[in-house]
């Protein structure tokens, strides 16, 4: 490149030369300019030629991230989802990438003494790691759609509290490594100088960070026990609701009227944690109170009545049949204790059972003249006075 630029210099003086005019006085003005001008000791064709490499990664990387980013739409259509997803990871660093290239090939173009060459390979170094670094981070998405597919194919929900939890721990992983090589660059110091510096470092965040601590071992603990799983409807801390996330710090409850509670794991690991959606089948116990002027007969016909209802309704499990009971003398009634299941837990067809069955018992009540009690006060009259004080 630069024999070009001399021949082309060359030229215009020649030309200069032949034909005196003000355009050739400007050109030879030019060619002393630039055989002597030297910014930072390099000539301007070196400084250009850096800005040129630069430039030309630049584009060969916008070309190369849409020649990734085409071939990763044809392998998604094909159905070739992993590879897919990897091509678009990398077509995100494509760019990056060829610039850095671009750099490093500039740069040799410069005259550099010892000391800026070695700020500037230290500074190629640290962007080169950021950049490898960041295609990892990204590259992190392949394991993430693997991990999607073995959730999916798995009928235990289990796979979906991993998934969150390994994606964060990958990204964490190489967001440190990339941090300790970093330091290991700046420092000139062997990694394992480095490492042994933040372990000593690290001690004394972890003293100042216990509750953190706490809380990533409580997180080891809900995964060790197992005591809910994504979806779940659990009840913990006075709190009620769908376990939504499950973090390496705390996890996440979506409340019936949409709230979001977050618990952190180190107090969640101690809690009493009722998990509501773990049930085999949904219970109803219901009182029915009659008048105390019924007759035997009349609460032997109410309770075969409601036997009559409840006889093979629907979720009925041979197990569990429904229990009706003459269970006591209340103050203002004749009690029957109602019970019955339903298998399995559909919130549902349980409503619709309740209200057929609360339906059908006032209808056939109705009909056959059974009254229902209602609390009441009797006063007897002494010679037309109360006899209450």
């Amino acid at each position: 490149m630069r024999k070009l630029i001399h021949q082309f210099i060359q030229l215009m003086v020649v030309i200069s030369l032949v034909r005196p005019s003000p355009l050739a006085a400007q050109t030879r003005e030019i060619s002393s300019w630039y055989l002597h001008m030297t910014p930072m000791g390099n000539e301007v064709w070196r400084i250009g030629a850096l800005f040129g490499a630069i430039l030309v990664g630049i584009g060969a990387g916008k070309l190369l991230k849409y020649l990734l980013a085409a071939s990763s739409e044809r392998l998604e259509a094909k159905h070739h989802r992993y590879s897919a997803v990897a091509l678009s990871s990398l077509s995100r660093v494509a760019t990056l990438v060829m610039a850095l290239i671009g750099l490093r090939v500039g740069v040799r173009f410069l005259h550099m003494v010892p000391q800026v060459e070695t700020m500037i390979n230290s500074v190629i170094s640290i962007l080169a790691t950021i950049i490898v670094a960041w295609a990892a981070y990204v590259l992190v998405d392949v394991l993430d759609a693997m991990m999607s597919m073995l959730a999916e194919r798995t009928e235990s929900k289990l796979d979906d509290m991993l998934h969150p939890l390994v994606r964060t721990s990958a990204r964490a992983t190489v967001v440190v490594l990339a941090l300790v090589q970093i330091a290991t660059i700046l420092s000139n110091k062997p990694m394992t100088s480095v490492i042994a510096g933040l372990g000593v470092g690290g001690l004394a965040v972890g003293l100042a960070a216990q509750d953190m601590v706490k809380n990533f071992f409580g997180s080891l603990m809900i995964f060790s026990d197992h005591p809910f799983e994504m979806g779940d409807y659990v009840e913990a801390g006075g709190h009620k609701g769908n376990v939504e996330i499950v973090g390496f710090r705390s996890t996440r409850l979506r409340t019936p009227d949409g709230h979001l509670v977050t618990i952190p794991n180190g107090n969640l690991a101690n809690m009493v944690v009722n998990n509501i959606s773990q049930r085999p089948f949904l219970k109803r116990v219901f009182d029915l109170g009659l008048t105390y002027d019924m007759s035997p007969q009349k609460v032997e016909l109410a309770m075969e009545i409601v036997k009559t209802i409840l006889r093979d309704h629907p979720g009925q499990s041979e197990d569990r049949p429904p229990l009706v009971n003459f269970t006591e003398f209340t103050d203002s009634s004749l009690n029957i204790q109602v019970t019955y299941w339903h298998f399995p837990v559909d919130w549902p067809q349980f409503r619709a059972l309740n209200d057929d069955v609360n339906m059908q018992i006032l209808r056939r009540f109705s009909e056959a003249g059974i009254e229902f009690a209602f609390p009441t006060h009797t006063v007897h009259l002494v010679n037309g006075t109360s006899d209450l004080p």
